[in-house]
């Protein structure tokens, strides 16, 4: 990706594509079973991807018995296992360093996200995550 202006049209698009098609590739070695739908967004300096229908078996089973916790640190347990993963699907789709990187699941719908905050452009007229204008609050 180019050092200037945000990415728009296809290129974008392509971006988010690989973003996506990465992740789900990553989950489904790993686990054995992918989610069945992916899409990533880009708002500024965030990569968002929003992953459905990726509980395994295994999973299931413990949610169907009221083990959801024991899924929510398997879970945790596996994402800071793969942290340096993940980073480098983002990095290696945007040509830019992930600088944060937070996951989450959630139960019913069966719903991951993935969310990295990458490094601010060297433009410096480009807008930094949150620069919308608004002064912080205290």
């Amino acid at each position: 990706m180019s050092d200037h202006a945000t990415t728009h049209g296809p290129a974008r698009g392509e971006m988010l594509a690989q973003i996506s098609t990465g992740l789900v590739q990553l989950h489904s070695r790993y686990y054995g079973k992918g989610p069945t739908k992916a899409k990533t967004h880009m708002v500024n300096g965030t990569v968002i991807c929003i992953l459905r229908g990726g509980f395994t078996t295994v999973e299931r089973t413990l949610v169907d018995t009221g083990q959801v916790e024991s899924v929510y640190q398997m879970r945790r347990s596996f994402q800071q296992a793969m942290e340096r993963e993940f980073r480098s699907v983002v990095e290696e789709s945007t040509g830019r360093k992930v600088i944060a990187y937070m996951s989450s699941i959630h139960i019913d719908p069966d719903l991951a996200v993935e969310l990295f905050v990458l490094e601010p452009e060297e433009d410096p007229t480009s807008e930094e995550p949150g620069s919308d204008g608004a002064q912080p609050t205290a």
